[in-house]
């Protein structure tokens, strides 16, 4: 009996592996041809919220829709510069009009990437001379806030570049956005601290965003990026709000973020408590950080990373993933319409004409593009195949549960990446729950509340001060 049914499981696994090729070209197709969006909204049980029917998806116009660029890719990052204008981390003017001249490349893709990194690079070069000159002359406000905008714009140069990890302006760039926000850094007040994190032999770099008077204990919030931001952009997106409401903030690296994958090559790891295990003992050590009232935020992928965290580090008083990840690769098999073990017996079994698939879409979408370069490039995979095969591994489906601590959950509408994550992951958690989600309409419906921190940062920070205030210290 086992050896027939091993027989009979081996040719409905060639049904299912032919079957499945044939939906993963289609669906793949779609997205080299619409956008990644669009095949998404077309997957089976992914119907967009908006949508009256199941199975009969509908795309509402809104108002991030085709917002100065095509793809929903340079749509996101253009407002992810503006946003920042916020902090005085960009201004308007200055990114609108750099965008306006990277939108002359529409329509060829190498032509319209180059564009970004030297449009974005000589505005980063600018500024970071009128920082020079501000600081000469003794102007410290005018200089900090001009060092600041270089950082972000040599940032947003870096962005797209990754499909060829050897190129030398990746290193080059990054090293003009540290130096930059380094400048800005020791001309901010309040000040913040530049730390380093021991980690495996080696150390995580951070920043460290104190709440008060030096050596007096506060409730401190930890918070990583996921799958490409950087700390720099965390400074600016929550630790000013955070030290004003009376938090600490420790912003740190880990495996896969900025420097750590530039400077170290240490790739993403699926096992994140491994990682934020040495940041709590770091932050414990510190006089200044309340012990019993430390809350850990995921940002983005790391809405995935830091609830795995988690769900083995107990000293932990409270969790945030925004937004949230019960399974990570759920944006690769959910997108292509199929489930999860048949997209994994297909790329096991048909790894090269997976890779060809996703060569062949990524040459028409921006967004594929970026999402596999980058993450060939940070989970140090040399194939399409071997980094899904990497991000498989990163499932919150099996740990979940443990999680001990109040946790806030995290959706929006418009959410690009991980439609339909947030609400899983809020199902399979047993500890107290709360579950907020961002409506089209408010301003705050992208991923990650990108272009509407305000609000966003309002429903995450009056969580923490109701979810902490009763806390014994």
């Amino acid at each position: 009996m086992k050896k027939n049914d091993g027989a009979n499981d081996n040719k409905r696994g060639r049904r299912l592996t032919r079957r499945a090729v044939m939906k993963a070209s289609l669906a793949l197709g779609a997205m080299a041809s619409t956008g990644s969006l669009a095949a998404y909204a077309a997957s089976p049980g992914s119907v967009p919220q908006n949508s009256p029917e199941k199975g009969k998806p509908v795309r509402m116009t809104t108002w991030h829709d085709g917002f100065f660029f095509k793809d929903e890719s340079l749509v996101f990052e253009i407002l992810r510069v503006m946003a920042k204008a916020l902090e005085h981390g960009s201004d308007i003017g200055e990114s609108l009009s750099t965008a306006f001249r990277i939108k002359q490349k529409e329509g060829d893709q190498q032509a319209l990437l180059q564009s970004w990194y030297e449009e974005w690079r000589k505005l980063g070069e600018r500024i970071e001379k009128v920082g020079d000159e501000c600081l000469a002359k003794g102007h410290k406000i005018s200089a900090r806030d001009a060092y600041l905008r270089a950082s972000e714009y040599h940032r947003s140069a870096d962005f797209y570049l990754h499909g060829n990890p050897k190129n030398p302006a990746i290193l080059e760039l990054w090293g003009r956005m540290e130096s930059c926000f380094e400048m800005a850094r020791k001309l901010s007040i309040p000040t913040f601290e530049a730390i380093q994190i021991p980690y495996e032999g080696t150390m995580l770099p951070g920043y460290f965003c104190p709440a008060g008077k030096k050596g007096k204990r506060a409730p401190t919030i930890i918070i990583h990026q996921g799958f490409d931001g950087t700390i720099q952009e965390l400074y600016l997106g929550y630790g000013k709000d955070a030290v004003r409401r009376g938090y600490n903030c420790l912003m740190f690296e880990g495996p896969g973020h900025g420097s750590v994958i530039r400077k170290q090559g240490l790739p993403f790891r699926h096992d994140w408590e491994k990682v934020v295990t040495p940041v709590v003992d770091y932050a414990l050590k510190r006089r200044d950080v309340d012990s019993k009232r430390i809350a850990l935020i995921g940002v983005s992928m790391g809405g995935y990373l830091a609830p795995r965290a988690a769900a083995y580090e107990h000293r932990l008083a409270a969790l945030v993933a925004n937004e949230g990840i019960l399974d990570n690769w759920s944006t690769a098999y959910d997108r292509l319409g199929m489930k999860r073990e048949e997209l994994m017996k297909l790329i096991q079994d048909k790894p090269e004409e997976f890779n060809t698939m996703c060569w062949e879409a990524a040459k028409a979408s921006v967004t594929v593009y970026w999402g596999m370069t980058n993450g060939m490039w940070t989970f140090a995979a040399k194939s399409p195949a071997e980094f899904n095969l990497k991000q498989a591994k990163m499932t919150n489906a099996d740990c979940a549960h443990l999680i001990s601590c109040p946790t806030l959950v995290i959706d929006s509408d418009a959410e690009q990446f991980f439609g339909g994550q947030p609400k899983k992951l809020y199902d399979a958690l047993k500890c107290p729950k709360t579950y907020s989600l961002f409506k089209t309409g408010e301003g705050s419906e992208l991923h990650c509340q990108e272009g509407g921190r305000l609000l966003g940062n309002q429903v995450i920070f009056d969580w923490l001060d109701e979810t902490l205030v009763g806390v014994k210290r």
